[in-house]
């Protein structure tokens, strides 16, 4: 594998030896630099800048109470840190930490489930995904998201909804119209629809995406 000529800087937050170690092997395959790996989230803010990264990843439950310190650092991070992108691992759904892990509109953040990261090649195209302004979310956070929500918005369609769903586990329109079955032009049609209807105008932002599904995950 050609290692970039800048190589991704990655600080990792996990309490699993075992874990942590696999990841970083992961990260050197995939030319990435893992800047940091720690077992705890105490100083995360000094860590992350001292060691110039571009992508934080952090578990959900670290020590020492093992309830929601990673999450907690995640959201310092995003309000102190934006600049750099933001990864949670977590072995649970955590509903309300997960909407104000995305509150704040802009890309750059994900959450996956570890349990279903199953492909070693998506996961760091995750991380990549994450370091340019992307919103990467596993489908099943997405679902629980919703369920919290019977029926955030009415005024979508059917065919709407299938496509906002897509758009916030991270995918792009060429994606979702392989994972729908339809032509890119259908889902650019339906995507423009779902900005309209969410009064999200035309302003050179790449961000109304990461908007768009906000409003879908939290209006009622």
């Amino acid at each position: 594998m050609t290692v970039p000529e800048h190589p991704l800087r990655v600080v990792l937050v996990e309490d699993s030896v075992l874990l942590r170690e696999g990841l970083i092997r992961l990260f050197d395959e995939a030319g990435y630099v893992t800047a940091g790996a720690f077992g705890d989230a105490e100083d995360i803010l000094e860590r992350v800048r001292d060691a110039r990264a571009d992508v934080a990843i952090l578990d959900v439950r670290l020590p020492p109470s093992f309830r929601d310190e990673g999450i907690r650092a995640a959201l310092q991070l995003r309000a102190e840190a934006p600049d750099i992108g933001i990864l949670v691992l977590s072995q649970y759904v955590e509903g309300v930490y997960a909407r104000e892990l995305l509150a704040g509109g802009e890309g750059g953040v994900g959450y996956l489930l570890k349990d279903r990261v199953t492909s070693l090649e998506e996961f760091t195209d995750a991380v990549r995904r994450v370091q340019e302004g992307g919103t990467v979310l596993d489908p099943l956070v997405v679902r629980q998201l919703l369920a919290a929500r019977p029926d955030p918005l009415s005024a979508l369609t059917p065919r709407e909804r299938d496509v906002i769903e897509l758009m916030a586990e991270g995918c792009s329109n060429a994606t979702i119209a392989a994972r729908l079955f339809i032509g890119v032009g259908a889902v650019e049609k339906n995507v423009s629809s779902i900005f309209q209807k969410f009064g999200l105008e035309e302003s050179g932002s790449d961000h109304r995406r990461v908007l768009a599904v906000l409003a879908f995950l939290q209006r009622s």
